[in-house]
């Protein structure tokens, strides 16, 4: 059971507060106020380029009908400063509903990774710099996601690191309870692009996250991995397989995507079969006559683990150049 999230009026507040402190330009936390003459960071001559992900994605857990927010930020850290992206849908009925998306700039800072409010998108921080809440208000519009208890953490020997929280989110009057994926990885520009990933969720049962650390092939052997809290218990495959199990055209970005999946792993410990329910698909620029597909699926279907078959929906990040 997901405990009490705050009151909107208090969330309100503290959005006010963030609010304010973005728009007098307060030092990151932790970092020298301006005009310290360590407050700006000098690119040193081996400088790379990183990319930081911080992904959110809100469930619900229970009931017919699926709520599916997805939040994902990003940070590139340049010579001459961060590029900064955020953007969040709500995934309801049939319906998919982009209502956020922004890019800006930033000055060079020690620690990139860390979030930024900006514009209509406001943060809760809690101690040593963990994001208790993430805010949106645009006029009378308000969302505002609540994440509380830390039930699973899984990372990787890469630094990638997945958190499944207990989460409750207010859409507008409305007050939702259930989990959310707290995601973050991390990519210099000498490695290869990230891989797809999935977060399913069967009630209170099962929920389970499956990652491709690097683009792969359909059907390549191992090229996944994944982790799962089975009743409160933590489990770990380290070989899968997905398997493309139906495709069909997107002709925007001239090429076939997904719609359906097979998932094995060696020795059989997990077998699944998923398909898409909804789908917000978006071709990329290019100059070439393919172009790239940036697709976000809500996914329904059945994991079988330890012989036990479990019904689970959720989400499927699937991107191709």
């Amino acid at each position: 059971m997901v405990p009490r999230v705050p009151a909107p009026s208090f969330l309100r507040l503290l959005a006010a507060v963030v609010a304010m402190a973005s728009a007098c330009s307060a030092p990151e936390p932790g970092e020298p106020a301006t005009g310290d003459a360590d407050s700006t960071v000098q690119p040193a001559g081996n400088f790379r380029e990183r990319t930081y992900e911080r992904n959110f994605v809100f469930t619900t857990v229970n009931g017919d009908s699926a709520l599916v927010v997805p939040w994902f930020t990003s940070a590139r850290s340049r010579p001459g400063g961060v590029e900064r992206t955020a953007r969040a849908w709500l995934a309801r009925g049939d319906e998919w509903e982009a209502f956020y998306d922004q890019r800006w700039t930033t000055p060079p800072t020690r620690v990139p990774a860390r979030l930024l409010p900006h514009d209509n998108f406001g943060l809760l921080v809690g101690r040593d710099d963990a994001i208790v809440g993430i805010l949106y208000h645009d006029g009378p519009r308000e969302l505002e996601l609540s994440l509380t208890d830390v039930l699973m953490e899984w990372v990787d020997n890469r630094g990638t690191s997945y958190r499944l929280v207990e989460a409750g989110l207010y859409l507008g009057d409305q007050q939702v309870q259930g989990l959310a994926l707290d995601m973050s990885r991390v990519r210099n520009s000498a490695q290869p692009p990230a891989g797809d990933w999935v977060f399913l969720v069967s009630g209170d049962s099962l929920q389970l996250v499956l990652e491709s650390p690097e683009r792969a092939d359909p059907g390549t052997p191992g090229a996944y991995r994944g982790w799962a809290r089975l009743d409160f218990r933590d489990l770990r495959f380290d070989s899968l397989t997905v398997d493309w199990g139906e495709l069909r055209a997107f002709q925007p970005a001239r090429q076939d995507i997904p719609v359906a999946w097979t998932l094995t792993s060696v020795g059989g410990a997990l077998e699944g079969i998923l398909e898409v329910r909804t789908a917000e698909v978006q071709a990329g620029e290019g100059e070439g006559p393919v172009l790239p597909v940036d697709a976000l699926f809500e996914v329904t279907g059945t994991i079988t683990i330890e012989r036990r078959a479990f019904p689970v929906r959720g989400l499927f990040r699937h991107t191709r150049e």
